[in-house]
């Protein structure tokens, strides 16, 4: 049996594309996988507490916590990243549905991210994550490929590249889809094709990545 860890960051409950691009991985995952079993975490619905990171980093560089509640807090941190650790860990793929928010990741994906990286395991020599598939699916409200006037301003994509690719060793997929905003802004209307066009594309490689993942794990585990 293959596990994989499902993490939503919209804070959309309806409407959202990353979330059904992450749909589409998903259902390609199920249906060559059937006997697979998916690991959820919504992010967006439901945030990590953003005190965390902070009492970690003050007790890491020497700065104990004075009262009561601030010991509490740092041992309900601590415990936090032994969870949060402990789901990727254990999970043998990992589907991770991001919207893109003022040209970056939303905060409380940074703090789950941050937070990952207290656990001494994924940042150590045994590198557990190294190799396992990533498949990330990624919504743009505006355009920003090569020729485009904001060309370069998606800090989104490259950073969960550099974090998951090249930090925790995954082997990443991604599939992103750009003008998302399109048919609801005021000045977009002639981009609502070119939107449908890469939206469709986008579904089209989430599939792709959750079929070949789910081939990936079957033969691994066979």
């Amino acid at each position: 049996m293959t596990t994989l860890l499902r993490v939503d960051a919209s804070v959309r409950r309806n409407g959202s594309v990353s979330r059904a691009l992450a749909d589409s991985a998903e259902a390609a995952w199920r249906a060559e996988n059937p006997d697979g079993v998916v690991i959820r975490r919504d992010l967006g619905r439901r945030p990590l507490p953003a005190t965390a990171w902070p009492a970690l980093a003050r007790a890491k560089y020497g700065e104990q916590p004075a009262t009561d509640a601030e010991r509490d807090l740092l041992a309900d941190a601590e415990a936090l990243v032994a969870e949060l650790a402990e789901e990727i860990k254990s999970a043998d793929a990992l589907l991770l549905a991001v919207p893109m928010y003022n040209y970056g990741i939303a905060q409380h994906v940074k703090v789950w991210v941050d937070l990952l990286v207290f656990d001494d395991e994924l940042l150590g020599g045994s590198n557990p994550l190294q190799g396992r598939p990533a498949i990330i699916t990624i919504a743009r409200g505006g355009g920003y490929q090569l020729g485009t006037p904001k060309h370069g301003w998606d800090h989104a994509t490259p950073y969960l590249e550099r974090i998951f690719g090249d930090m925790f060793g995954m082997s990443v997929r991604i599939a992103a889809a750009e003008l998302t905003l399109a048919p609801v802004t005021p000045g977009m209307e002639g981009l609502i094709d070119l939107s449908k066009e890469s939206e469709n594309g986008a579904h089209a490689a989430a599939e792709e990545h959750g079929l070949a993942v789910a081939k990936e794990l079957i033969g691994k585990a066979v």
